[in-house]
């Protein structure tokens, strides 16, 4: 263990990752997770460095770090203090993530209440009539994922060649998230800030993983991203979420008469009521369903 005493280590930095590894075997000891595994080098690349309840102070287009000294940053960062930062890389790109807390931002609503219904074709229809097209990143993008990964494992174990690989692959994944990650975030800044109550099914998403046919296409909307990004959105912007039951038959349900079918077929675009003849879109007639769910 002579290594934590060299020179250039910051001990901030050891000190923390033992914490962890603490932490990781008194969870593995209770039952309440694994044994923890070691951290290869080159996977999830991360360190944090705690001051241990001394602020560190942030701002501007870069930061001070213990041993490193002076990194630019990329973009600005708000003016304030942490007592924690993590530094991570993604594809061969350097984060820093901290934690500082921010005054609520209490905007107009134009919209009292809002049903949202998730889905593959249109990521969000809004009971407003608002439709948000699902990106499909992954989808648009499988065929160069597919070339990269046939060019990494024709690589030599060990060469930079395959190093160059693994990073231009990283790079493409990385590309790919980001695309998906930025629409979610447009679409819930959109909800959270624009409209007072805010309706979503409670989704079962790895039950909906299960369908081996629909498994790719449900993975590339993100719907779990999508509510957690709605949970803490609606806090910043003093909006309301409110969680619909994962039974309720919203798709099923006539937004007019309120007759419910007994099956929908998945293909069935448009809902159709036998009783009172009425014809409306599938998602925005759930979407309807789900803005009424509020009240009730």
């Amino acid at each position: 263990m002579e290594w934590i005493k060299e020179k250039g280590i910051c001990q901030k930095i050891t000190q923390y990752a033992f914490d962890q590894l603490g932490d990781a075997y008194s969870r593995f000891f209770k039952g309440q997770g694994g044994y923890p595994k070691f951290k290869k080098k080159g996977l999830n690349d991360s360190f944090t460095i705690d001051a241990s309840g001394k602020s560190i102070p942030v701002g501007g287009v870069r930061i001070k770090l213990p041993t490193i000294g002076w990194v630019k940053t990329y973009e600005g960062l708000p003016h304030t203090t942490t007592t924690k930062l993590t530094i991570s890389r993604i594809a061969d790109d350097w984060y820093i993530a901290f934690a500082h807390r921010v005054e609520t931002e209490p905007t107009a609503k134009s919209v009292d209440v809002v049903g949202v219904d998730l889905g593959v074709k249109e990521l969000a229809t809004l009971s407003t009539g608002v439709t948000f097209p699902n990106p499909k990143a992954y989808k648009k993008n499988i065929q160069k994922l597919k070339r990269l990964s046939k060019a990494l494992a024709r690589k030599t174990k060990g060469s930079n060649n395959r190093n160059k690989a693994k990073a231009k692959l990283a790079k493409h994944h990385n590309r790919v998230s980001n695309i998906r990650k930025d629409s979610l975030h447009k679409v819930t800044h959109y909800l959270c800030k624009n409209h007072a109550v805010i309706v979503v099914e409670d989704l079962n998403v790895s039950g909906m993983m299960a369908n081996h046919k629909l498994a790719q296409s449900i993975a590339d909307c993100g719907f779990y991203e999508f509510k957690r990004q709605l949970e803490y959105k609606t806090k910043k912007f003093v909006a309301k979420l409110v969680l619909a039951d994962r039974w309720y038959p919203s798709s099923k349900t006539c937004s007019n008469c309120g007759c419910k079918k007994e099956s929908l077929l998945l293909s069935e675009r448009v809902y159709s009521c036998e009783h009172c003849g009425h014809v409306m879109d599938r998602d925005l007639n759930a979407a309807i369903n789900l803005s009424r769910r509020a009240l009730a």
